[in-house]
C-alpha cells in the first residue's frame, strides 16, 4: 500500500473526512459507521442530515451490513448486481439497524459499487464502504481535479487522496433498485 493510501486510511480510521477521485467527480468521504465523521461531512457539505447519503464500496459484500437484500426479487436483484461494477447507484432497502445518519428521513440507502480502481483499493484497505456525496458545498459545482478542490473546503478535510477521476461526464445515476425509477440521470 502507498504511502498516500496509508495517509487516507489513517485519516478515515481517526473520524477524518477525505477527498477522493470516483468515476466523473472528486468525492467526500468518510466511515459509515462513525456519526461524528459523518456529521463532519455533513457540515463541511453544508447539506441536511435528512437528504441521506451514498456509500461506495468495492464488492457487495461490503454493502451487506447496511442493505436488506432480502427485500428485493431475484429479478430486482440480478438487475443491480448486472450494472456493478460501475457508475450505477441504487437505493436499497435498509437494514433496521443501520444507522439514520446514513439513510436520513428514509428506511432506504443509496448504495453503489464501483469500477473507480483507486476507489476500489482504497475501500479494500479500509476494510468497508465509504460514505460518497460530491466534493463540494451544496448546489456548488464539484470538483473534477485536485486543483478545483476550493481553500474553504481543502481545510477542513483531513486528506486529499491525489487521483484522477474516470471517464464519466456526469456523477453516477441513482434508480430505485425495488422500482427501477431513475432518480438522478446520468
Amino acid at each position: 500500500m502507498s504511502n498516500e493510501f496509508e495517509l487516507a486510511v489513517a485519516a478515515l480510521r481517526q473520524e477524518g473526512v477525505i477527498a477522493y477521485a470516483t468515476e466523473a467527480v472528486f468525492g467526500l468521504g468518510c466511515d459509515p459507521d462513525s456519526k461524528p465523521a459523518v456529521q463532519r461531512l455533513l457540515a463541511i457539505k453544508q447539506r441536511p442530515v435528512e437528504k441521506g447519503l451514498i456509500l461506495i464500496a468495492a464488492e457487495l459484500a461490503q454493502l451487506q451490513d447496511y442493505i436488506d437484500l432480502d427485500q428485493l426479487s431475484d429479478e430486482q436483484r440480478q438487475r443491480v448486481e448486472e450494472s456493478w461494477p460501475g457508475p450505477f447507484t441504487w437505493i436499497m432497502p435498509a437494514k433496521p439497524n443501520t444507522p439514520s445518519w446514513l439513510t436520513g428521513q428514509f428506511n432506504t440507502l443509496a448504495v453503489r459499487v464501483t469500477a473507480h480502481p483507486q476507489v476500489q483499493a482504497l475501500c479494500c484497505a479500509f476494510g468497508k464502504p465509504l460514505v460518497s456525496t460530491s466534493a463540494n458545498l451544496t448546489g456548488e459545482e464539484p470538483a473534477r481535479r485536485v486543483a478545483d478542490i476550493g481553500e474553504l473546503l481543502a481545510s477542513q478535510l483531513a486528506y486529499i487522496l491525489p487521483g484522477e477521476v474516470g471517464g464519466q461526464a456526469n456523477p453516477s445515476e441513482i434508480k430505485d433498485a425495488r422500482t427501477g425509477a431513475i432518480i438522478r440521470a446520468s
